[in-house]
């Protein structure tokens, strides 16, 4: 009987995988804008709020605009990732698509980038929200790091 255990593997401890290529996580280099738009995908597939916390800066503002009451509403970062974790705590599954960028204006140190995207968010099987919007974002670099971090979001989404 002793024997017959130590022969067998443990399917709740696999063995390491020592086939792994090295290139690393799916994370892009936030060094480029794109790749700041590829980690926010990514942290939306992955519901990672630890991944969309480093997207954003200190002084984040996001601005949407309530057609009900006609005006729009703004918040910092906190209230950003309060209601980010909220929202990947209760959906089952993020699908997000960036599409076209509709305008650009980059500087050493700023951008302003026009895109439009495609949201799916399930939150079960029978309720699923399908969003088409297009959203303003604005960028600043560090200076020293030389990394892109969103600084303002308008959602410019007619909902």
């Amino acid at each position: 009987m002793g024997l017959f255990l130590f022969a067998c593997t443990n399917p709740f401890a696999p063995k390491l995988d020592e086939n792994i290529d090295g290139s690393g996580p799916p994370i892009s280099d936030q060094t480029t804008i794109e790749g700041l738009f590829q980690n926010f995908q990514y942290a939306y597939s992955f519901k990672d709020t630890l991944i969309y916390g480093s997207l954003i800066s200190q002084d984040f503002t996001f601005t949407y605009r309530d057609y009900e009451q006609g005006y729009d509403v703004n918040w910092g970062r906190d209230e950003e990732m309060r209601t980010t974790n909220g929202l990947f705590q209760n959906s089952q599954r993020l699908d997000l698509i960036w599409n076209n960028i509709v305008l650009s204006t980059i500087d050493s140190l700023n951008a302003t980038v026009v895109r439009t995207f495609n949201l799916n968010i399930t939150f079960n099987p029978t309720d699923v929200v399908r969003i088409d919007g297009r959203v303003n974002v604005s960028m600043q670099q560090d200076a020293i790091t030389k990394k892109w971090y969103m600084t303002r979001w308008i959602d410019e989404s007619n909902f």
